[in-house]
């Protein structure tokens, strides 16, 4: 019995040891704030605020009002991006303010919020100890940096906190690992003005805002320019956010408008009217969404509440139908109805739980999805996201802001959609590997043929890339698209079919006097029927959709219709004599839509 107690005791000390040098790693800590580069998502002045998780740049104190200037030091919607191989994640920080509301706890008001993103693009969250005191705590554990097609780390989005302004920010990773800040992302981002619920409250922590989860739905930067009883519609505050080249302007200044002493509803009606024609001023184009007050959990039982959000909803409705009239294009409206918060939906009858947060990023997808021109479906190939299956060969992010600043650069003529078949074979951007640079060279690049293509990619992939700019701000002769290849064991033909023609949809949109050439799947080794089936249903796709269609890869096949070895380096990826064969072919049919 004594020597069962020595062995159980032996066994605390040493588990008790094991836990302290676990504790004792040596930790090595990233301060954003010294970043070489500009870091911070959210921020739309960067390099231009007083204090590095500020919103509004320095220019701005005295210009808008104090109570502005001061909530605009809080960091809603700013967060940072990071690639980590790391085990174990700790960030310790300091802020100036109280640590909670009575309506909103610490966790909300002061705290933070680890996301990430699998190599498919999907996202997951991870749960962090915390502790709050003069300086705040939060350490995530037990992560598994190993991804289902690398080991390189997965990619993090941490969510500064609603409520409060930070001082100070360190992110530590232990020693061994490595840390890769991610570069600010270049898409037009989705720009917020609103008031304390858009600000954040009563989210119970900052990823739960519906701002958001708003931004991950629709995997956009977000510029969230809320102040907590201050979305005001007020020309200083407006003309500052017309200097962003904005996606969507979004105005959810309802909650903050209501009739008093000093403002009637008709000088509210005015406010709606003269801010939405402030900002078409300077962006005659840009689409911008009113939005109604979403009402009061306790308006059933309360007259006079009911009245303040049904008199402020009757007036921007009219307010919008007035601005109609007058020929302000591209101005949308999302009403109460659609956003649908119900009894349960409220913290204190004004202010969204977690339940309201989601049910408000629901109705604002719904809407911008359909402004924006980006339906989704439900199965993966009508769900537009990102990947980073190979980030040993290339950053998948990193190519598609290269392309992004190509086509503003020069637009392209020929846009060559495809994965890593089109990828490696060559021109440009360039890649680490080319197998095909002499066929491109003598074939496509004369025809000035930009290289679409990212190793790895499905459907679902591409789509998001033409959601998020790679079409924008140019007109091509010529859109020529291959892709699904990666898709084949993953999804029914039927499956296929239906990402494409979202995909093609998506195209027409964007580049609606550009020819879209569809290209056959290019043979697989012991797939070749299978393909040839899919390929049918491609060519019957491109019928209905009145697009052209070319099946290329037929000239990789022997007379058995079966992959031609000597064509192929893997059975799924042309050699160089593979390439030149299918070169020939693909210049005939370009030369045919020049023509």
């Amino acid at each position: 019995m004594e020597r069962k107690s020595l062995l159980g005791l032996w066994a605390i000390i040493l588990l008790f040891q094991f836990s302290m040098a676990q504790e004792n790693v040596a930790i090595s800590w990233w301060n954003p704030a010294e970043s070489n580069s500009l870091v911070v998502e959210g921020q739309a002045w960067q390099g231009e605020v007083v204090s590095t998780y500020q919103r509004l740049p320095k220019l701005a104190e005295g210009v808008v009002r104090e109570a502005v200037w001061n909530l605009s030091k809080h960091s809603a919607g700013l967060s940072l991006r990071f690639r980590t191989d790391a085990k174990s994640i700790m960030v310790r920080y300091k802020v100036k303010g109280n640590h909670a509301m009575p309506h909103m706890p610490a966790t909300g008001v002061s705290g933070v919020d680890l996301y990430a993103k699998t190599s498919d693009g999907d996202w997951r969250w991870y749960r962090g100890k915390y502790s709050f005191a003069d300086t705040i705590q939060y350490k995530y554990s037990n992560i598994d940096p190993k991804e289902k097609y690398h080991d390189k780390g997965r990619e993090y989005q941490l969510y500064l906190p609603l409520y409060n302004e930070v001082e100070w920010l360190e992110i530590g990773i232990p020693e061994d690992a490595v840390l890769e800040p991610l570069p600010l992302r270049q898409e037009k981002p989705i720009v917020v003005y609103g008031t304390s619920i858009a600000h954040g409250a009563c989210a119970s922590r900052p990823g739960m805002a519906w701002t958001s989860i708003l931004g991950r739905g629709l995997d956009r930067p977000l510029i969230n320019l809320a102040f907590s009883g201050n979305g005001r519609m007020e020309e200083e505050v407006i003309n500052y956010i017309t200097e962003i080249d904005a996606k969507i302007f979004v105005l959810d200044c309802m909650p903050n408008l209501g009739a008093t002493k000093d403002r009637s509803l008709e000088e509210v009606r005015q406010l709606i009217i003269s801010g939405v024609k402030q900002i078409r001023k300077k962006h005659s184009s840009t689409p911008i969404l009113l939005v109604e007050h979403d009402g009061y959990s306790d308006g059933a039982v309360d007259a006079d509440r009911y009245k303040t959000y049904t008199d402020l909803n009757r007036i921007v409705k009219e307010a919008f139908a007035q601005l109609q009239s007058v020929g302000v294009r591209d101005i949308y409206l999302l009403t109460k109805e659609e956003l649908n918060l119900s009894m349960e939906s409220f913290v204190d009858g004004t202010h969204p739980t977690d339940l309201g947060m989601m049910e408000y990023a629901v109705a604002y997808e719904k809407a911008l999805r359909g402004i924006l021109k980006e339906p989704m479906g439900d199965i993966s190939t009508t769900i537009p996201v990102t990947q980073a299956r190979e980030p040993e060969m290339y950053p998948w992010e990193g190519r598609h802001q290269e392309l992004l600043k190509m086509n503003r650069d020069s637009a392209p003529k020929i846009c060559f959609f495809g994965n890593s078949i089109t990828h490696y074979w060559g021109g440009e951007p360039k890649a680490t590997l080319s197998n095909g640079a002499d066929s491109w060279k003598a074939n496509l690049d004369e025809l000035q043929v930009r290289n679409f293509g990212f190793g790895w990619d499905r459907v679902e992939n591409v789509l998001w890339r033409i959601y998020h700019d790679e079409l924008d701000g140019f007109e091509a002769q010529q859109i020529v698209l291959m892709i699904g290849t990666n898709n084949e064991h993953l999804n029914t033909d039927e499956e296929i079919l239906q990402g494409l023609e979202l995909v093609i949809n998506a195209i027409k949109d964007r580049q609606p006097n550009a020819r879209v050439l569809l290209l056959g799947l290019l043979p697989k080794v012991d797939k070749e029927e299978r393909m040839r089936n899919l390929n049918q249903a491609i060519a019957a796709l491109a019928t209905s959709k009145n697009v052209n269609y070319t099946d290329i890869g037929g000239v990789l096949l022997d007379k058995d219709q079966k992959i031609d070895a000597s064509l192929f380096s893997d059975g799924l990826h042309p050699n160089a004599k593979g390439y030149r064969k299918l070169g020939k072919i693909l210049k005939l049919a370009l030369h045919e839509g020049a023509n």
